[in-house]
């Protein structure tokens, strides 16, 4: 599901104004089947799943694996941020990381994505110097279209999958930070 080499994981907890970014523990579990069952938040994701399943298939400890962060607000769990290279994907985005991420209906409108997803990234380019990032969401999300844009990503192409047009974006290999001094 997720190969970003050589990653120590889980890394310490990302900090950013608001938030915390995480590995999952085992209290994120009734959070995480809100979250995949939630219409809402599925809506441009092909629908949610039922939640009967999800309560029988969501481990103890869901979405354990490296590049899978929890996004947390005041102690408690409002979403998931993802860094995954997909074993199948468009040619264009092949061996790329790519980026995806998921809020409670709650915690939209706040600015919250953006925050747990730049923060995401930058662990990501302090960790993996010069890796590209490809993000992909239906056309019709022009929500995820904006953060997409506001993170620095750009139109790559558009395609027709699961019976919609995609959107994908590219945002370019971030240089590692210049280092003052000698060396």
């Amino acid at each position: 599901m997720s190969d970003l080499g050589p990653v120590a994981w889980p890394p310490e907890p990302i900090r950013t104004e608001r938030l915390v970014l995480r590995a999952s523990q085992a209290r994120d579990r009734a959070p995480f089947i809100d979250l995949l069952a939630s219409p809402e938040v599925h809506t441009y994701l092909g629908g949610a799943r039922p939640r009967a399943d999800l309560e029988r298939e969501v481990p103890e400890v869901p979405e354990d694996w490296p590049g899978s962060f929890v996004v947390e607000l005041d102690g408690a769990m409002i979403g998931q941020v993802l860094l995954r290279r997909p074993e199948r994907h468009r040619p264009v985005a092949v061996g790329k990381v790519d980026l995806g991420y998921l809020l409670l209906p709650r915690a939209w409108g706040a600015g919250y994505a953006t925050e747990a997803c730049a923060a995401a990234l930058g662990w990501l380019a302090a960790v993996l110097p010069g890796e590209p990032v490809v993000l992909t969401t239906q056309s019709a999300n022009t929500g995820s279209m904006g953060l997409a844009a506001k993170l620095g990503f750009t139109e790559v192409e558009r395609f027709q999958a699961w019976g919609a047009e995609q959107w994908l974006g590219l945002r370019p290999a971030v240089p590692p930070p210049a280092r003052s001094g000698s060396d």
